[in-house]
């Protein structure tokens, strides 16, 4: 995808919106959303708007949540080939999924868990993560996590984890900003300076999602608008580093005008033409 590309989650709740997005560059979708067809031999059944999305140009990547990526156990076969057979579906010119587990001994979190940044579960991370690759035909991007706790075992700090993994696997980084603006905030930390310990030349896309603060701790919530803190630190990183940008919304969906002001407000913050003039247009 062209680096100055500006994108948004596709959700069925917002779809007539993104529809009316004359200048995007691309959107994301959930592959377990994508399920098969037992009508028509299996196949994948694309909802028509995102197809419809996807014969203007639009590039579709499947985004995953259910691989445990980051589990102790090794990734099941029929979860890699669902996102495989999602890319084929949507033509996609690569795949994401998270830095995580979401499953042990047969029991479902229903929650992305974060990985203990140790030299085992590397290996066992490193592992998943080649067997993931080795059934795609399209490249894999990796997305790191919010998270409210850190393992006391930890070996790594975030940043030497990641690119310890992208030297072992070749994998390309999902870089969610707003998670690292949450855990630098509850840490104690500074956001800008945990960004730039990461590997950028490997950013295959990023990440700009809302939250708010409860009992003294920021919570990515992908339900409030983006704050302004976290458009600042996009604006400082982007600056010298453009990639890919999209906007995560996911629940308590927002009127229409605030979903566009809000894909307004990150062009702005990454310099870029908005992409909401059509769709303001044909929504007013």
């Amino acid at each position: 995808m062209p680096p100055d590309a500006l994108g948004i989650g596709w959700r069925p709740e917002i779809c007539g919106v993104i529809a009316a997005l004359a200048g995007l560059g691309f959107c994301e979708v959930i592959a377990e959303s994508l399920p098969r067809d037992p009508r028509h031999a299996g196949q994948l059944a694309v909802p028509e708007e995102l197809a419809a999305l996807r014969a203007r140009g639009v590039a579709v990547v499947p985004h995953g949540i259910s691989l445990s990526l980051g589990g102790a156990e090794p990734v099941a076969g029929h979860r890699v080939e669902h996102l495989a057979a999602c890319a084929a579906a949507v033509a996609a010119p690569l795949v994401s999924e998270h830095v995580a587990f979401v499953r042990a001994g047969g029991l479902e979190a229903g929650h992305l868990l974060p990985v203990p940044r140790t030299r085992e579960a590397l290996d066992a991370l490193t592992r998943n993560i080649a067997r993931t690759q080795a059934a795609l035909d399209v490249p894999l991007a990796v997305e790191n996590i919010a998270t409210l706790f850190d393992w006391p075992d930890d070996e790594y700090t975030e940043a030497e984890f990641l690119s310890e993994l992208v030297e072992r696997t070749g994998v390309w980084l999902l870089l969610d900003l707003a998670n690292v603006y949450a855990n630098a905030r509850n840490r104690g930390r500074d956001p800008l300076a945990e960004l730039l310990r990461l590997p950028a030349e490997h950013v295959a896309y990023c990440h700009v999602a809302g939250g708010h603060e409860s009992g003294g701790r920021y919570h990515d919530t992908h339900t409030d608008p983006v704050p302004g803190e976290v458009l600042a630190l996009v604006a400082e990183y982007t600056a010298h580093r453009p990639a890919p940008i999209m906007l995560e919304r996911d629940g308590n969906y927002p009127l229409a005008a605030e979903l566009l002001d809000e894909l307004d407000a990150i062009a702005a913050a990454v310099d870029r033409p908005p992409i909401t003039a059509g769709a303001r247009a044909v929504l007013a």
